[in-house]
């Protein structure tokens, strides 16, 4: 039995995700609040970690206890903060955060992760980006460049994976109807959507590949809708 490490599990595409593989493998999904963690360990019959991974001891603990029941075999990042409006008009704690959930929090999840695997020799990692990065608009600056960082990130670190045992992929899929998406407000609501189930069969897919698989590590996947 394999384990996957879903982080942003407790709702959303993450719980989707995990929904997918629980039946069959050792699933740990991650949020930062306790009750959400516990809820949805209990729905889909998993395990569960309350992590801040904008904490840098925090996601090391979390991986430590992880590992006690054996390696992990993949890690799905969908954890993401949603942040519209002006820039002039935003509080800064709320720059602050988004900056810590969506640029702190992938660097020290896929730090973790890759360092373990490579450890071990194989392991996938598939990071949820969004199609916001690759056009620019009007009322999102602070979260296109925080989702920005992070397709860069993967870009960078999948090239010095040196093997093709260790995966390290990127996905951006189109708005979805998320609680992410239930959060931006009137102002920012989209009218075409992408199902999370769809994109999570995606991801899936890719966190079941094995080593020897061919595919090309940062590669970006899917661009679901095609908008823009």
């Amino acid at each position: 039995m394999k384990t996957f490490v879903v982080i942003g599990g407790t709702s959303g595409l993450g719980r989707e995700v995990a929904r997918l593989l629980a039946p069959e493998h050792r699933v740990v999904v991650i949020g930062d609040r306790v009750e959400e963690v516990k809820d949805a360990a209990a729905d889909l019959g998993c395990d569960g970690v309350t992590c801040d991974v904008s904490r840098a001891e925090q996601v090391e603990r979390a991986f430590d206890e992880i590992a006690m029941h054996g390696a992990v075999h993949g890690v799905a990042h969908c954890a993401a903060m949603w942040v519209g409006g002006a820039l002039d008009e935003l509080a800064p704690d709320t720059i602050r955060r988004a900056v810590e959930v969506n640029v702190l929090g992938p660097t020290y999840v896929l730090r973790e992760s890759l360092r373990r695997m490579r450890a071990q020799g194989r392991g996938n990692v598939v990071y949820v980006g969004a199609v916001a990065v690759d056009a620019a608009r009007p009322g999102i600056p602070v979260y296109r460049a925080t989702k920005s960082y992070g397709k860069s990130l993967v870009e960078s670190l999948a090239q010095a994976t040196g093997s093709n045992g260790v995966k390290l992929m990127q996905v951006h899929p189109g708005p979805m109807p998320t609680r992410l998406q239930e959060r931006v407000g009137d102002s920012f609501l989209d009218t075409v959507y992408t199902p999370p189930a769809a994109v999570a069969r995606e991801i899936v897919r890719l966190l079941l590949l094995e080593p020897e698989d061919p595919y090309v590590s940062d590669l970006r996947v899917l661009q679901a809708d095609g908008r823009w």
